[in-house]
């Protein structure tokens, strides 16, 4: 089931079942990718996988989580990104994805490696959120967003998406999940607001929406849109399913081809357990059980590649977004799935075994 080809849109099919994650890497140079994006990216693209997720990338400097973000928001690092991408394709062509993102009321922050990733003390900069709401002990509160903000924030990510395609990205997947600034507007946890973006649901989804349906009209109809949705808080009064689903229909009516179902991240300590094999399954079922036509996938321990190919037999996803494992074994694909999917310069090599 796992090699089952799947189709996008008229003009995207996926060759498998399997999407390299975006994992962010905290090695950028003014935004712009680096040596190691290089590497660290040639590995994934022949992971075997039928498409390559970049990592989270921001839409403006404010929208930053570390000064070593990747960033698309200038003619610099457009430039830069192309020759990124045109690197890539010459090596497999597939369909390559760019996640954007901001970060909101996470930002501001050290690299993980670097005090915990805790806020930073010098050259830091005021966050922005749905609310004057600190992220969680410690933090800084950030600036409770203007109208004028929320359409800066708009067209940023509208300008962000032009460039990524401009590039030669074929799909470009909103950041919606992991308590980032999207996610600060769709949570009643950290959004107190009282005007049209807060209060209802219908109000807090408005910001996530109007990003989505401007992205669409405005990008080209061979190429498509993804989004990462928070199922779950995991939290009273957080985020919920039914919530969830109400937000999946809407971005499917956007124009949204397939929707990534994360959860838990709207603070540090949630009652999400991430410990368990393929842990947000039945969360994933359940919304595509409501949610029909789009594409519908999830992440967080997917690797045991028996254990999920049986979960697509039976519909409870359609694609399989994997990250870490690849970082462990960028050939694990190919050794415990099908030799095949190797490079033929190493094809000889893993059927010898």
């Amino acid at each position: 089931m796992i090699e089952k080809k799947i189709k996008l849109n008229n003009y995207n099919i996926l060759s498998n079942r399997i999407v390299v994650s975006p994992m962010c890497q905290y090695s950028s140079i003014d935004g712009s990718p680096s040596n190691w994006h290089y590497k660290h990216l040639a590995n994934l693209i022949l992971s075997g996988a039928s498409m390559l997720i970049i990592e989270s990338t921001a839409v403006s400097n404010i929208g930053r989580i570390t000064k070593k973000d990747l960033s698309l928001h200038n003619n610099l690092q457009e430039r830069n990104f192309k020759k990124l991408i045109n690197f890539l394709k010459s090596i497999k062509n597939i369909p390559i994805c760019l996640q954007i993102s901001h970060s909101g009321r996470k930002g501001s922050c050290n690299v993980p490696w670097e005090k915990s990733g805790l806020p930073l003390k010098k050259n830091s900069w005021k966050t922005i959120s749905s609310s004057e709401i600190a992220k969680d002990l410690n933090w800084p509160k950030p600036k409770t967003a203007s109208t004028k903000d929320i359409n800066k924030i708009i067209y940023d990510f509208k300008n962000t998406a032009t460039r990524a395609f401009r590039v030669g990205f074929d799909a470009v997947e909103i950041h919606m999940a992991h308590g980032y600034l999207i996610h600060q507007f769709l949570s009643p946890i950290s959004n107190f607001r009282k005007d049209e973006y807060g209060g209802s649901l219908e109000n807090r989804c408005r910001l996530a929406l109007k990003i989505s349906k401007i992205i669409k009209k405005n990008m080209p109809k061979n190429k498509f849109l993804g989004a990462r949705i928070t199922g779950l808080d995991h939290l009273l009064n957080g985020i919920n399913l039914n919530e969830s689903v109400y937000l999946a229909k809407k971005l499917k009516s956007s124009g949204v081809n397939y929707l990534c179902i994360s959860s838990g991240g709207i603070i540090t300590k949630t009652r999400l357990n991430n410990k368990k094999k393929n842990f947000r399954i039945k969360l994933t079922e359940k919304i595509k059980d409501k949610v029909k036509n789009i594409l519908i996938g999830t992440t967080g321990n997917l690797d045991n590649l028996q254990l999920l190919s049986k979960n697509l037999r039976l519909k409870k996803l359609d694609i399989a977004f994997i990250g870490r494992p690849f970082l462990k074994n960028p050939h694990f694909l190919y050794e415990n799935l099908d030799k095949k999917l190797a490079p033929k310069q190493y094809e000889r090599v893993f059927r010898e075994k």
